[in-house]
């Protein structure tokens, strides 16, 4: 009898133990959560999960952290969890991972829901009804998708997009800010010249630290009179990157204002020399803008081509160029399939935009040549420094830093498959049931923990080779 009194006094102190234990992790977890450390707190959210699969709180404050360290999709399956039993905040992430995902209905449903909880308790709810009217009006664009073909794509550095594209004379010129003006300022921006070279439209920041549009025209050598682009064109927010088509009246530029869907979104505006003024800008449709940053949207008439720029689906510090056929007169994607309108919207496959039997690549080759370089040969573009730019096989000097260049490729080669599969299962994943998200969830998970092994690899094998290249050519010199 005393032995088994002794083993069940140890048992409740070992139990009294684990709860304490228990006790503690949460305490220390929900206070690193409600400091915004998510990710500190994220290990003993899971924890908690995995003891109590069914708990609302449990699954609210994980899904919380999984979305706030930038797993949307994971965080999505425990969010529900909490929104079934009513869990205020809920809503609110997942309007925000609907939005993102082109699933504009539901987020107009979440956005809805966590508007009505907020007037329910006499809360401000201003900023998600602005929430809920982009969401309807991107329905709305969805349904309205360009039909446009996409041809190409480049993922490539951000501070690097404007080296792929090439115009004609006719089409003008493009360049950096900060080489165009000679200046060091850590300006993000670029400057567009006509093709008499006698008028340049740039961004900079403005008296009020945002971007804003200007112009200057050639008076003898240089240019000067920096005017400002009317208000209407310069909305509050940042308004960057302009274009001017043939016309000299019709601009395009990127805005974070005038109704931006997230970021910067594309738009319009035309000059009206009568009387001196522009038009208010109007914004683009899908497939251009997004709920992530578009910009540098510029058609070249005169090579039947069209590029512009994003970051949507793509790492920070990266971008991803488009080049299009531009249409002579708007059409929209004609469909009843609404999971293929979004993906068109979305640009989850340049290759659904494609006429069939059509064949691309001259216009591809056309879309890469430089004016006045047409038969110039160009297998790549790799920038050795400012002032050289390799486009073969053949312009090395050094042989080591073909080499590695060519590992750079191949390495490259192998994050673009790592990256369309793990965008394929994504794609599934969103449009599953929970039973082929539980499927699919492990393959993600490895190929995101794969993709983020080796996508640093390109470019460190670029920038050996880069470095080897530059040294046999001093050695030259």
């Amino acid at each position: 009898m005393k032995f088994l009194l002794r083993h069940l006094f140890v048992a409740l102190l070992l139990t009294a133990g684990a709860s304490s234990v228990s006790a503690q992790s949460l305490d220390q977890a929900k206070k690193l959560y409600n400091e915004g450390k998510y990710a500190e707190a994220m290990p003993a959210m899971e924890k908690l999960v995995q003891r109590s699969p069914g708990n609302t709180s449990y699954n609210q404050w994980y899904g919380v952290c999984l979305f706030e360290t930038g797993d949307p999709l994971a965080a999505e399956k425990h969010l529900k969890i909490a929104a079934n039993k009513k869990v205020q905040e809920a809503f609110k992430y997942l309007g925000q991972i609907y939005y993102d995902t082109y699933r504009f209905d539901l987020a107009e449903q979440a956005f809805e829901t966590y508007i009505k909880m907020l007037e329910k308790k006499k809360l401000d709810a201003s900023e998600y009804e602005h929430k809920l009217a982009l969401a309807q009006r991107a329905q709305r664009l969805v349904n309205n998708t360009e039909d446009i073909q996409i041809i190409d794509s480049v993922v490539t550095d951000t501070n690097r997009f404007l080296s792929y594209y090439k115009l004609s004379e006719e089409s003008g010129s493009l360049e950096p800010f900060n080489t165009f003006f000679e200046s060091s300022a850590p300006v993000f921006s670029t400057v567009y010249m006509n093709q008499k070279g006698d008028k340049i439209y740039y961004a900079r920041p403005d008296d009020s630290g945002n971007y804003a549009l200007f112009t200057q025209t050639k008076q003898l050598d240089t240019f000067g009179d920096e005017r400002k682009l009317s208000d209407n064109v310069n909305i509050a927010g940042n308004n960057n990157f302009p274009y001017v088509m043939g016309d000299g009246v019709t601009v395009y530029y990127g805005s974070t204002g005038n109704g931006s869907l997230g970021g910067y979104d594309i738009f319009a505006t035309r000059y009206n020399m009568n009387n001196d003024s522009y038009l208010n800008p109007e914004p683009l449709g899908m497939p251009f803008n997004s709920p992530a940053n578009d910009y540098m949207y510029v058609v070249d008439e005169a090579k039947g081509l069209g590029w512009f720029v994003t970051d949507r689906n793509q790492p920070e510090g990266k971008v991803a160029i488009y080049l299009f056929i531009p249409n002579q007169s708007r059409r929209t994607v004609q469909s009843d399939d609404d999971a293929y309108l979004r993906n068109r919207a979305m640009i989850s496959s340049i290759a659904e935009s494609w006429r069939e039997g059509e064949d691309y690549s001259e216009l591809v080759k056309l879309a890469y040549e430089s004016a006045g370089s047409n038969k110039q040969k160009k297998d790549f573009e790799f920038i050795i420094n400012d002032n050289i730019i390799y486009f073969t096989s053949d312009d090395f000097s050094s042989p080591k830093a073909l080499e590695l260049f060519e590992k750079a490729q191949s390495a490259r080669m192998q994050v673009a498959e790592v990256e369309r599969s793990l965008a394929e299962l994504r794609k599934k994943y969103t449009e599953g049931n929970n039973s082929d998200k539980k499927q699919l969830q492990p393959a993600i998970l490895r190929l995101e923990a794969q993709l983020e092994e080796m996508q640093n690899t390109p470019d460190q094998l670029e920038k050996e080779a880069r470095n080897a290249e530059i040294m046999v050519l001093r050695k030259n010199q």
